[in-house]
């Protein structure tokens, strides 16, 4: 029998914020353990939350983003269980009325080619609700420590429905929603810090059946290509059950990645075991249109919409809107530069090829380059009207990557303007031609091939300064006088 998988996942954001969700205390990471706290995010007695604001109107972006429809009122709830990582013996949550509802998010699938797009999907969303997130355990050979700094810091959920059903399909819906929060300034999502994290919920199924099967929760997946190979593990895992004759346990496991397996934690808890009920010392939260309206204006271009766009607009190739269109500041940086010279592909493909090539090798972010889209264009511009050759532009664009000088600038320091002057080049080409008797020959007898060789020459001969059109031009005559 053929089964196929059903998988649904569960991905925690933080979402970027200065203080916590209910206290003033700071929010961040990377300070000493237990500096990040206060007496409400300890839940000392007689304190009380405070929301904070910039936390929902981040989290309405990001429903508007993913297209969810936001609630005109949700409210807060306790998750009750008793664990060290949670101050208070609860966590504050949202239970059965969420800020966002439904909602899409759209996925590249495995299978693009260099020059094609891959297949899309839609991943439907359940809902997206808001929570504090809870400290980090931090276990040692003799002991476990907790730190609280995290504790308190505004936590996004974003619950799928079971619609995928491969780990390279989780992989590209990981993928695709990191990028929508980046680009969207709800969260950096670096996933070493605990800003993204997953859990998997997986089961399967006869293939073409429409029950689901019992599910299995997989956790501890700390990279997004940690998060396909557990799911591609556990799939493994589960269809070897059942074809020995065992049954799939409801449980949760935790994925070892060093060891490429999982291993049991617990049976899996049920919602009623939280025992959640409405915290009474919160109020609802009432979002109307003026407040929907105010953060609609906020929302950049998805990634996809833009990648589209540059095909329709720009006539950019699949390669080369694959590198631009995950970075929003790449994107935003080749924009400036073609609104300055007007040559999509040419500035494209200085960005993708020579760019980042060398703020890769410089450990340079785009933000911090001396090099600034008007270089680009400048260098563009210079080829485009012939007064630098290729060849040469190659050289200016290192100097000026190093320097930040304009291009323009550089040219007329080192002399690198091409010579059109076919005086000149009438007497380099003869010379050529005159050292190099087997290639005129093979261009006489038909072999077009030869030309290129004597040009390579000339350029050779004028330190790359020639221009290629005018060699050519030259050349070709002088050849037809023999």
């Amino acid at each position: 029998m053929e089964y196929e998988a059903v998988i649904g996942l569960e991905v925690h954001v933080q979402i970027k914020t200065e203080s916590k969700m209910f206290a003033r205390v700071g929010a961040g990471y990377g300070r000493e353990p237990n500096t990040l706290t206060d007496p409400v995010v300890l839940g000392l007695p007689g304190t009380l939350p405070v929301m904070n604001k910039r936390a929902i109107d981040q989290i309405i972006k990001a429903g508007l983003m993913l297209g969810c429809e936001i609630a005109p009122v949700c409210k807060w709830d306790r998750k009750n269980y008793f664990y060290p990582d949670s101050p208070k013996n609860y966590q504050i949550s949202q239970y059965d009325q969420p800020i966002c509802i439904g909602g899409q998010l759209e996925i590249e699938l495995p299978g693009s080619s260099r020059n094609v797009m891959g297949e899309h999907k839609f991943i439907e969303l359940t809902r997206i609700h808001l929570e504090e997130d809870v400290g980090k355990l931090n276990h040692f050979e003799n002991d476990s420590l907790v730190d609280y700094n995290r504790a308190g810091t505004p936590l996004m959920e974003i619950v799928s429905e079971p619609d995928m059903h491969s780990g390279d399909e989780a992989y590209a819906y990981l993928t695709a929603l990191r990028q929508i929060m980046v680009q969207g300034g709800i969260s950096d999502c670096d996933m070493e810090k605990g800003q993204l994290r997953c859990d998997a919920n997986i089961s399967i199924r006869p293939k073409g059946a429409d029950m689901l099967g019992v599910k299995v929760e997989l956790k501890n997946l700390n990279s997004i290509s940690g998060v396909r190979n557990g799911i591609d593990f556990e799939i493994k895992r589960q269809i070897k059950v059942v074809q020995s004759g065992g049954q799939v346990i409801q449980e949760t496991r935790r994925w070892d990645a060093d060891a490429g397996a999982a291993t049991p934690m617990r049976t899996k808890e049920m919602a009623h075991d939280y025992r959640y009920f409405p915290d009474p010392d919160l109020m609802p939260v009432r979002v109307d249109q003026d407040w929907l309206q105010r953060i609609r204006e906020t929302i950049p271009e998805l990634p996809f919409e833009r990648q589209r766009r540059y095909f329709d607009e720009f006539d950019l190739p699949y390669t080369v809107t694959s590198v631009l269109v995950p970075d929003l500041k790449l994107s935003d940086f080749f924009e400036e530069a073609v609104k300055e010279c007007g040559e999509p592909k040419a500035v494209a493909n200085w960005i993708a090829n020579d760019l980042l090539r060398d703020l890769s090798a410089a450990g340079t972010p785009i933000d911090d380059s001396k090099l600034r889209p008007e270089h680009i264009a400048g260098l563009v511009k210079l080829v485009k009207d012939g007064v630098i050759s290729n060849n040469i532009a190659k050289d200016v664009f290192i100097d000026m990557f190093k320097s930040g000088d304009r291009p323009e600038d550089i040219v007329e320091k080192k002399g690198l303007k091409q010579s059109s002057d076919t005086g000149e080049l009438t007497g380099i080409c003869n010379e050529v031609i005159a050292a190099n008797p087997k290639s005129v020959e093979d261009y006489k007898a038909g072999k077009e091939n030869a030309i290129n060789f004597l040009k390579g020459q000339v350029m050779k001969a004028t330190r790359g300064k020639a221009n290629p059109q005018v060699v050519d031009q030259v050349l070709r005559t002088e050849l037809d006088k023999l």
